[in-house]
């Protein structure tokens, strides 16, 4: 069954008197063939590759293969044991857990793309916070990875997860939203709820572009993936809080595909346009190889002969 619809997904959930991990749990057995201990055992083990990134950039300063980045997981780890000045030390943790897994991914490392390396840490980031708090058990928390994969199975079919073909909003944003949407379900909430906290954190990134330095996954990327982590937690607080998304999540998911049908090809990975395109990303990027950034060039999205082509955000490592 290919979702296409949150709608569906909702509807099935409560037909069925179930969650939507449950759900997506019997589809991936009937699609795959594959018992549901042999699939949890798969997300298991996909928990434990989470895990070892965040344990090891947080422990170490992870620095990218270019130079450019690297260490702020460690940074952000050793300022909350100081004890921080604004946040509480518990969020703050899901911001360096996520920007670890980045790091991680930034250097070569080996990672889970959810949806995308690009947008790789939200989901762990959050999830290990959560973990973390020893508030839900190890079990419960894997179980989620279902709720996210289904959440972003319907993000993927209904518009994309391609930083090429959408803009950043589609990995970082639909990271966020998968993360809050899974947080939401973990914590008891019904599939409504769950739908309010995709539309709730899709909203909050629409128009995000992709605009990486070097056309490397790292400057803007990485920080991207840390202040996301508190946007995942923030939108499934209001959403257990009752707060709705007035624009129903399927609406705001077809939002985000005709923002990024309308995003110049600058800001759609391909390292010209925003910050890429500064005085500073320009020479950064020669720095790196030793070329200077292409000449910005943004077709007619019109034009009828127009098609936009999506393609591999960044280098996958695993998917989720």
């Amino acid at each position: 069954m290919a979702f296409a619809r949150l709608q569906e997904l909702m509807a099935l959930a409560n037909q069925q008197k179930t969650t939507i991990a449950q759900v997506m749990l019997s589809v991936e057995e009937e699609q795959s063939g594959q018992t549901k201990s042999d699939i949890m055992a798969r997300m298991s083990a996909q928990f434990d590759v989470m895990e070892q990134a965040v344990r090891q950039g947080v422990s170490e300063p992870v620095v990218s293969r270019s130079g450019l980045t690297g260490g702020d997981a460690q940074r952000l780890w050793t300022y909350i044991q100081q004890g921080p000045r604004l946040m509480d030390a518990d969020s703050l943790r899901s911001v360096a857990y996520a920007t670890a897994v980045s790091e991680v991914n930034a250097a070569m490392g080996r990672i889970v793309a959810t949806p995308t390396a690009g947008s790789a840490g939200i989901l762990p980031g959050v999830l290990m916070y959560i973990l973390d708090t020893g508030r839900f058990p190890r079990e419960a928390v894997i179980q989620s990875l279902l709720t996210a994969a289904a959440l972003g199975l319907v993000i993927a079919n209904a518009a994309s997860i391609s930083g090429a073909a959408g803009g950043c909003q589609a990995e970082v944003g639909s990271a966020t939203a998968m993360a809050a949407g899974a947080l939401v379900e973990l914590a008891g909430g019904t599939p409504e709820q769950v739908g309010h906290a995709v539309g709730l954190a899709l909203k909050n990134s629409l128009g995000l572009v992709c605009d990486p330095v070097a056309g490397l996954v790292e400057i803007p990327c990485i920080t991207r993936n840390g202040l996301h982590a508190i946007t995942a937690l923030a939108a499934a607080e209001m959403a257990l809080a009752g707060v709705r998304s007035l624009i129903p999540p399927d609406e705001v998911i077809h939002a985000m595909y005709e923002i990024g049908q309308q995003m110049p090809i600058s800001l759609r990975e391909t390292g010209i346009g925003g910050l890429a395109g500064t005085p500073t990303g320009k020479r950064l990027r020669e720095k790196v190889l030793g070329r200077p950034t292409a000449k910005s060039t943004t077709p007619d999205l019109t034009s009828p002969s127009h098609s936009v082509q999506g393609g591999q955000p960044c280098e996958v490592h695993e998917r989720l």
